[in-house]
């Protein structure tokens, strides 16, 4: 007898992100797809205030957390990935070629205790693998384009696609971090698209369209292959990539860029302390040419 999934979202405003909470009814086993730690740039200060409130429903509903999925490694938020696990003993998963992406940030920050082979995270996804949530299974989908390492994740007739695709109205995902690629983001989204008319696909971000007053994160299939802004049905490879790379030279870096690489490619663990005890991310600086400082 197939299962649908329960879907709690959980939205977090700061960072414009959608954590989902899904289970399984019949074993009320759990995953968290995409959380988010909360993280204050200005002070550095943290707190799991987001992630309780995941875990504190999913007690209050007898679910038990099995895994924490990750779509991508996330360059707009600081992933709760670790906190979940250190909380439930959830394994943390995320798409192999987390191997690619440590590979490209690690010499940026001179990273030297990070990998470059994944092993930081409990299990790499390959494409057309499945894993379960109690008994639903879940496919794999790698969807690369805004990163490498970018995977969906397909249960039933339900997909969550990250930062792939946004709301009809608000369109697609930047593709000029280092290792993304518009021409193969375009692939990944038809790819997604192909699906019955009918496949719930959930968001990642919503950042409200203009015009549009209220925070969404689900539509169809057929909604976004008819009313996509970016990628609707008369949208050919060539237009889209232009169109993507034109408007990527427009958008400002995000604001938690920095912080959130250097976290999330250690599957959301921070860098030990230092002799003071203290935590310290790094800020990579470009010093002018016309003099030394």
């Amino acid at each position: 007898m197939k299962t649908d999934p329960d879907i709690l979202p959980f939205f977090d405003e700061t960072t414009n992100t959608v954590t989902y909470l899904v289970s399984d009814p019949a074993t009320n086993q759990a995953a968290v797809v995409d959380p988010v730690l909360d993280y204050d740039h200005a002070s550095g200060d943290t707190s799991a205030k987001s992630a309780d409130r995941i875990l504190q429903t999913a007690s209050q509903a007898g679910l038990k957390i099995i895994w924490a999925l990750e779509t991508h490694a996330h360059a707009d938020h600081l992933s709760a990935a670790s906190y979940i696990k250190q909380r439930t003993g959830a394994q943390i998963a995320i798409g192999a070629q987390i191997r690619e992406v440590q590979t490209i940030f690690r010499p940026i920050f001179n990273l030297d205790d990070v990998s470059e082979d994944g092993s930081e995270f409990d299990r790499l996804l390959i494409d057309g693998e499945m894993l379960m949530i109690g008994s639903m299974p879940v496919e794999i989908l790698h969807t690369p384009g805004h990163t490498p390492a970018c995977v969906s994740y397909r249960i039933g007739n339900t997909v969550f696609v990250g930062d792939t695709l946004f709301m009809p109205d608000y369109g697609t995902a930047r593709a000029d971090f280092p290792g993304g690629c518009a021409k193969t983001l375009f692939c990944s989204i038809r790819r997604l698209l192909s699906l019955p008319p009918d496949t719930r696909l959930l968001m990642c971000h919503d950042y409200k369209a203009p015009g549009r007053s209220n925070y969404a994160w689900e539509c169809t299939v057929e909604e976004a292959r008819k009313h996509n802004i970016h990628v609707h049905d008369q949208v050919t490879e060539q237009e889209f990539v232009t169109m993507r790379q034109e408007r990527d030279k427009t958008l400002r870096t995000p604001s938690l860029l920095l912080p959130s690489v250097q976290v999330n490619i250690r599957a959301g663990r921070f860098p030990k302390a230092e002799s003071n005890g203290v935590v310290y991310l790094k800020v990579p600086v470009r010093l002018m040419r016309e003099a030394s400082i």
